[in-house]
């Protein structure tokens, strides 16, 4: 069984490249991996309650295809939204990853 149909959204994957600066420092930039395609849900109260007792912010939760290439620590951006993912997880069964994530809302 296919989660295709569900998704009904498109998202840009970023992730955080480190080059060295040649100054002996660093430079950090975000840099576009590709699209993917999404289901944003927020998380149950329990899913939640979870997340906050390991210190972390757990405010929607992404679904998407088995294969996407989303990372821990990766941003999803759509629109003015940017999605912090804390997590990437795939059931025992890998027809879809589910991403936790933390919204951040950008200003226009």
């Amino acid at each position: 069984m296919s989660v295709g149909r569900w998704l009904n959204r498109t998202l840009q994957v970023y992730r955080e490249t480190i080059t060295p600066d040649g100054a002996g420092g660093q430079v950090s930039t975000w840099v576009l991996q590709g699209e993917v395609r999404a289901k944003v849900d927020q998380p149950s109260a329990a899913d939640r309650m979870l997340a906050q007792q390991a210190g972390s912010n757990h405010t929607h939760s992404v679904y998407l295809l088995a294969s996407a290439d989303v990372q821990r620590g990766d941003q999803l951006r759509a629109a003015r939204q940017t999605f912090t993912v804390h997590a990437a997880l795939q059931p025992s069964g890998p027809r879809y990853t589910r991403a936790d994530c933390e919204l951040t809302q950008r200003g226009t």
